[in-house]
């Protein structure tokens, strides 16, 4: 493989690899499943799930890339040619899917943004605001266009120069941010009542429900089932510890939705408005929380702007796999490929755009066209994926393969290693399932 077409650092993969995880998972999704399913008790719970879960996850789809140096479907057909590819070829639909509905996101947090740099947010009846935004066919689809360009642009520029170096920029911008917006908020009068809501656990709030979204979020909020990090790590050097580099990024994934609790949870309790706000939290109810502050306009610019890269560094993981699966390791094609990708992208996201407005009536198994969309990644296609890469690890791959690719830059002994591998042979096969089964509508 081209030097082109590699991380140029250990630092530069933790960061772009943490950016695919960081996304709207932890701090749009995150806070109000938390505010719906017992605080502090659902942030125990997702801590222990993401470790014991997510993280071998997140490391066995390492192995996959980095053992084979190639991208995502090229990968299992390189380890298993019958049968197997399928996985990644899976990976890849779903990163369509998935970034079609995302990049809808993606054109509203643009959207907000740039209203609140204007100063035409504030002030504004919020809900109202939001609901005439996003049935606007024209705007919705114009910032969508918008967002996918951002994504287009740097994708095509290559991995160290292009994804690498945004989030090099970008990753430490947001931990900034949200560290500026964490001091504001625990400053707040009564924001303590927020804090203890979110850190302190009472079980007693906790559901089976509760469970299956902790669940759901280990693995959802760290990007695996798409093999999208299979692509990520196929591009990193032979001499970096793998299990270091899934220990930081896990860490990293913690430690952002520790940020977005301490920013949200005070501030929400602070202005009396409901932690169980639901979706509408980060574009209905916090606005109206920051137009209540000193210098409002802002701190409400600042986070607007963190939650725009963090949405960002997440979509540049998706666009780079379909890039990647189309290109099959062409360097020299990847710009051509990055716009047919995004392109593809935009056509498909044009009806999960159009969802709450023009196509608003199109509705199935009482969903409209966006909600369809993400049951079918969130609830279908990830929970698959990942019980399929945790077979294919466990079962299919070379044990010695596994070890190498273990070991290697790292000091870590042959236990923890037997302790991973009992983990995606018996234990993760049976959770994702439940998680599967417990997300399914017929329970609900």
């Amino acid at each position: 493989m081209e030097d082109s077409n590699k991380w140029s650092s250990r630092l530069g993969f933790i960061l772009a690899s943490a950016g695919a995880a960081i996304g709207l998972g932890a701090i749009w999704k995150f806070p109000y499943v938390a505010g719906t399913s017992g605080g502090g008790a659902f942030f125990l719970l997702f801590i222990i799930f993401t470790l014991f879960v997510g993280l071998p996850l997140l490391l066995a789809e390492f192995v996959i890339g980095r053992s084979t140096g190639k991208e995502a479907v090229s990968a299992y057909k390189a380890l298993a040619p019958k049968g197997w590819p399928w996985i990644g070829k899976l990976g890849v639909a779903s990163s369509v899917l998935l970034l079609a509905f995302y990049s809808v996101v993606g054109g509203w947090i643009l959207l907000y943004t740039i209203l609140s740099i204007s100063g035409d947010l504030l002030g504004k009846e919020y809900g109202p605001l939001f609901d005439t935004i996003i049935a606007n066919p024209f705007v919705v689809v114009g910032a969508q266009a918008v967002f996918l360009l951002i994504n287009i642009i740097v994708v095509s520029v290559g991995v160290p120069k292009g994804i690498e170096r945004a989030n090099k920029y970008m990753m430490p911008a947001l931990f900034i941010f949200f560290i500026v917006l964490v001091v504001r908020s625990l400053t707040l009068p009564n924001a303590m009542e927020g804090v203890r809501f979110f850190l302190k656990p009472d079980f007693s709030a906790i559901t089976s429900q509760s469970v299956l979204f902790a669940l759901g979020q280990s693995f959802f909020a760290l990007c695996v089932g798409l093999s999208c990090m299979v692509t990520y790590s196929s591009y990193l050097d032979k001499s970096v510890s793998l299990t270091r580099s899934a220990g930081s990024v896990a860490l990293l994934n913690i430690f952002v939705s520790l940020l977005a609790g301490l920013a949200i949870f005070p501030a929400v309790f602070s202005f009396g408005i409901e932690p169980t706000a639901g979706p509408g939290l980060l574009f209905v109810a916090l606005p109206s929380v920051f137009e209540q502050m000193p210098f409002g306009v802002v701190f409400l610019t600042i986070f607007l702007i963190l939650f725009l890269f963090a949405t960002l560094t997440s979509s540049f993981s998706m666009l780079e796999i379909i890039t990647s699966a189309l290109g099959k390791g062409e360097v020299e094609k990847r710009k051509k490929f990055s716009w047919i990708g995004g392109t593809i992208v935009f056509v498909v996201g044009i009806f999960p755009a159009l969802s709450y407005g023009a196509l608003s009536h199109v509705t199935l198994f009482n969903k409209n066209i966006f909600d369809l969309f993400d049951f079918l990644v969130s609830n279908m296609m990830l929970p698959l994926g990942s019980l399929a890469i945790s077979v294919f690890v466990g079962y299919r791959m070379k044990r010695e393969t596994l070890l190498e690719e273990f070991q290697a830059g790292s000091s870590i002994g042959k236990r923890v290693f037997i302790l991973w591998l009992f983990l995606l042979k018996y234990l993760l096969p049976v959770i994702i399932i439940v998680v599967f089964l417990g997300g399914l509508p017929i329970w609900k």
